[in-house]
């Protein structure tokens, strides 16, 4: 109830309407859902909704989705139902609950695929509301500052996934107050060292640091003051994972010019430039160093002006200046246009409406993409890469990543403009479609309403999602039937270097599995799919043989076993074949199996059965049991005068006349010789080697003892 209090508190800062009575009430209900639950470290379950809530009232968000916070996991870990919160609140809240419990609740096969669909329903959920994610990061953060009482193997998990995912939503979102803090929390887990190392050297500077601040300070206020220009100028705090960012790129600790910084905070953008000139006027400005954001926004519609200057000694410095208007939007970025009176949302704010550009653009990509895998590619690019900024004709900048062509331009501009594009003109002169644009590039694009649309090879020059999927869409509509034609003949050219055949591999059995992998409802979406590049025909192919694994090794058995049968074997007629007949057979040349050894076959590829001793350690030690299959001698084969060859080895001490005896022997029985070598030393004695042609093992049984009896023999053995 203390928490509850506070947070109460808190609420009434920023909006003295607010009702508190509903947000009690959200507590209340969730405290008894939560009552047998404790968190990893301990403590009462429901400390961690009211946090989530705490970090939302940073925000300064409303109280619909205060509520949310609190209940936003009461679907997902109790009985409470969707049905309930809406009975008891109102639909809303309910949505909004019932949106972060879709995200937090999937379940999926691989890492990839669970990274994937997430980033899949986290998208769909900003598109429906966007207030769904802002209460998803702040979970996210308040399990980030509590991740110490997880395993380390979880805390690293969920460090990447904070890295790879939910910071760079927040900054697409604005939300540096969260982004920050997601960073340096997420280092802490992956790099330790690292950041323990950056912490070490930023506080050995700190008194040093804060002096040199001061006295900036304290030299711009003078002037400004003296100016008439009202100002707030403060340090700006130093983040640790930007810091480490920039050493990863080569740079050393004391090249990083940021870590001396402060921040203006002026009432007008008119004052944002006076500021500028009178810190220009104090200190020479370092070249290349200066950025307006206020001209031209981020994406994120960040705005700020950024500048690098010197001071009398050669020390740089940076200097951020902005509108009080300005800094909120930095540090709360889409939250910021909440409007506090239970209105919500101001529809017509153009700012929010410029936010959320690119959420939609996700949703077209979404709906154009075939699967998952390549969603998140898609996505993953566009969260992490530089943007550059170009002006249309109008003077309309336009955000592009870093490295985009004019097509990028076009598609941006509009699906039509990019498909009759024939040439472009930037800065009044025509550039190649591959030209590379740059920060202030003015770009015009030549159309044509005789063109037959883009070319297949733009999708190896496009930098962004959004031209990549436009360009693929275009393919998919209007070649359905080529594509379908020509994704088929790929998928088959595919599977028959594998020894399979197409109908092996587009069967009813396999469709489920198909539709809901790639996101097709038949075959022929599938076919069309790769025939216009939105999946490759290897990758289908093996995902597909990875899923059923054990059907198509019995398969390929079974095929084996087939492509062997009716072939002609002068061992055939030898070997017994359990539920087989007419099998190409042979004999191994490892152990040399003769009638009367008890045997076993092997199912090779290709060859036929290769018939075995039971005790031939190639057998004892194949990976590939299930090749092994059950073969007997013909009982006729024992009344035919057939031989079969048999290596034997005699170990014996060295003596003059000893292989000349053991050839005796083997020649006054009858046995035909086809190999005889003999070796001797000092310390092993001789060895003697022979190659028999034999008719069963009972003759080599005799065989044996009339050579253990030769003076000097010790063994007499099969090899």
């Amino acid at each position: 109830m203390e928490m509850l209090k506070r947070l109460e508190e808190r609420i009434k800062e920023y909006s003295k309407d607010a009702n508190l009575e509903i947000i009690e009430r959200a507590y209340l209900l969730a405290k008894d859902a939560h009552k047998n639950q404790t968190r990893y470290s301990g403590e009462p379950y429901i400390s961690h909704p009211l946090e989530v809530a705490f970090i939302l009232t940073d925000l300064h968000m409303d109280t619909d989705t205060v509520c949310a916070a609190i209940l936003h996991d009461v679907i997902e870990d109790t009985s409470a139902s969707y049905d309930m919160i809406k009975s008891n609140f109102n639909e809303n809240i309910a949505n909004l609950v019932d949106g972060v419990t879709k995200i937090g609740k999937l379940q999926f096969v691989t890492k990839e695929q669970r990274e994937a669909e997430n980033l899949r329903k986290m998208v769909i959920a900003m598109a429906n509301d966007v207030r769904v994610i802002i209460i998803k990061l702040a979970d996210r953060l308040h399990n980030m500052r509590t991740l110490s009482a997880m395993r380390p193997d979880k805390q690293r998990q969920k460090a990447r996934e904070t890295l790879d995912i939910y910071a760079p939503i927040a900054h697409r979102l604005g939300i540096s107050k969260i982004k920050w803090e997601l960073e340096d929390l997420a280092l802490l887990y992956l790099d330790p060292e690292a950041y323990h190392d950056i912490a070490r050297k930023v506080a050995l500077k700190r008194e040093e640091r804060e002096a040199f601040i001061d006295n900036v300070k304290y030299m711009l206020g003078k002037v400004l003051k003296e100016s008439g220009i009202d100002a707030k100028i403060e340090g700006r705090p130093k983040h640790f994972y930007s810091i480490y960012r920039k050493m990863k790129k080569g740079k050393a600790f004391e090249e990083i010019y940021d870590l001396f910084a402060i921040r203006v905070l002026v009432d007008t953008v008119k004052d944002c430039y006076g500021v500028l000139g009178m810190a220009h006027t104090l200190w020479n400005p370092m070249p290349g160093r200066f950025k307006d954001y206020i001209a031209m926004p981020k994406p994120n519609m960040y705005q700020s002006l950024h500048t690098t200057v010197f001071t009398k000694g050669s020390e740089p410095f940076e200097i951020q200046i902005r509108t009080y208007e300005m800094h909120r939007t930095a540090e709360y970025g889409i939250a910021a246009h909440w409007k506090y009176k239970e209105g919500s949302i101001n529809k017509k704010d153009d700012n929010f409406e410029k936010r959320l550009i690119w959420i939609r653009e996700l949703m077209e990509m979404e709906n154009e993409l075939e699967n998952a895998d390549e969603f998140m590619e898609g996505v993953k690019f566009d969260l992490f890469t530089d943007e550059v900024f170009v002006f249309t004709p109008n003077s309309k900048v336009i955000q592009l990543p870093s490295g985009a062509c004019p097509i990028d331009f076009a598609y941006r501009i509009h699906s039509d403009i990019g498909n009759q594009c024939v040439g472009a003109k930037v800065n009044g002169k025509m550039a190649p479609l591959t030209y590379k644009l740059q920060n202030g590039d003015i770009v015009s694009i030549i159309t044509s309403p005789n063109s037959k649309g883009p070319s297949r090879d733009w999708l190896n020059i496009v930098k962004s999602s959004h031209a990549k999927t436009k360009i693929k869409a275009f393919f998919k509509k209007a070649d359905r039937e080529e594509n379908i034609i020509r994704g088929k003949e790929a998928l088959e050219k595919e599977v028959k270097k594998e020894g399979y055949s197409l109908s092996t591999i587009a069967t009813n059995g396999h469709l489920e599995f198909v539709k809901k992998r790639f996101n097709v409802n038949t075959w022929d979406d599938l076919y069309s799919a790769i025939g216009y590049g939105g999946l490759k025909s290897g990758l289908v192919f093996q995902r597909i043989k990875d899923n059923f694994k054990d059907e198509f090794e019995n398969e390929e058995k079974e095929k084996e076993v087939k492509l062997v049968k009716n072939k002609k074997s002068k061992n055939g007629n030898a070997i017994n074949v359990q539920g087989y007949t007419d099998l190409a057979v042979f004999f191994s040349n490892c152990c040399n199996p003769v009638p009367g050894d008890n045997i076993v076959g092997y199912i090779t590829k290709n060859r036929g059965v290769s018939i075995h001793r039971a005790d031939c350690i190639n057998v004892s030690n194949t990976i590939n049991q299930e090749r092994l299959i059950n073969v007997s001698w013909n009982s006729d084969v024992l009344n035919e005068n057939k031989t079969f060859e048999a290596d034997v080895r005699v170990t014996a001490q060295d003596r003059i006349g000893l292989a000349a005896e053991i050839t005796t022997i083997v020649s006054n029985e009858g046995f035909s010789m086809s190999n005889f070598s003999a070796c001797s030393d000092n310390k092993h004695g001789s060895t003697v080697n022979i190659s028999l042609n034999v008719h069963n093992t009972k003759e080599l049984e005799d065989l044996f003892r009339k050579i253990k009896n030769v003076q000097g023999v010790k063994d007499v053995y099969r090899v």
